[in-house]
């Protein structure tokens, strides 16, 4: 089965993956993920990650993190540009996630980067998703 929209689905794997409490989650491996995953890493909502290749498929095994209670460090994940809306902005009409506790992350000219970092190097583009 194809899938049309490869980081809703990566998306929404980590949001069932954390609030089944899994240690752990693989996913499908893409340039694009592999960036996601890096920025979720350095904003500390993910423990680690690792590309693991087992026979001929490569996937990217996440590390799930979780606090001193057992809840999820991921509250939210939610998909903002999808297939059929893509949905762009400058860098002054850069949107916050949850008045900036949360993170926004943005596909631009000069790479995949958090919302924060774009409106620093004053640089627009594809809103990819938010976390909190």
């Amino acid at each position: 089965m194809s899938v049309s929209d490869p980081v809703a689905d990566m998306l929404t794997k980590i949001r069932n993956a954390a609030l089944a409490k899994f240690e752990k989650v693989d996913i499908p491996t893409s340039k694009l993920k592999l960036e996601i995953v890096k920025i979720l890493k350095n904003e500390g909502y993910i423990k680690n990650f690792k590309k693991v290749t087992e026979g001929n498929l490569t996937v990217i095994r996440i590390f799930l993190k979780y606090d001193d209670s057992g809840s999820p460090i991921i509250k939210g994940l939610q998909k903002v540009s999808t297939p059929g809306r893509r949905v762009y902005t400058g860098y002054k009409k850069m949107p916050r996630v949850y008045s900036g506790y949360g993170t926004l992350i943005v596909s631009t000219s000069e790479g995949v980067t958090t919302g924060r970092k774009a409106l620093e190097r004053k640089v627009g583009g594809e809103l990819i998703c938010s976390v909190w």
